[in-house]
């Protein structure tokens, strides 16, 4: 009796074409939003924004995917189009560190320190937000 193996799902050409796809529109999304948001004496506000808006998408798309079945088909086509791809470019946790690396440097250490911290915090209850969002939309719908 063989068995088949199945391949991991990174290694099927057509997923990660879905990914590089998402990717593409998420990366030209942050570029946009970033040309758009104004940098208040240049504290990176414009990456603040879109990673919490990024964390807090992916938290609702994440439970509102899970909550819908297990992830085949359709359901796994979105996650990896939008999660991982759109919602992985759109988000720049290195463009996070780069940022308060600049501060750090410039002798902004409380600034540094202060957008580290809402970052990090605010991505967490933003993800949290949209975890607690796609649960109520969830629970509302039936």
């Amino acid at each position: 009796m063989t068995t088949e193996i199945r391949r991991p799902v990174h290694l099927h050409w057509g997923f990660i074409g879905i990914v590089a796809a998402g990717g593409v529109l998420g990366a030209l999304a942050r570029y946009g939003l970033g040309l758009l948001i104004p940098a208040p004496g240049s504290w990176p506000l414009p990456t603040l924004l879109i990673n919490l808006s990024g964390a807090l998408a992916l938290g609702a798309l994440l439970e509102g995917l899970a909550r819908r079945g297990p992830d085949v088909g359709h359901r796994r086509v979105l996650r990896l189009a939008l999660g991982t791809g759109f919602l992985g470019a759109y988000t720049t946790y290195s463009t996070l560190a780069l940022d308060a690396v600049h501060l750090f440097t410039a002798g902004h250490t409380t600034a540094a320190l202060g957008y580290l911290g809402v970052s990090l915090l605010g991505g967490a209850l933003a993800t949290t937000a949209g975890i607690w969002f796609a649960a109520w939309h969830h629970r509302r719908a039936k």
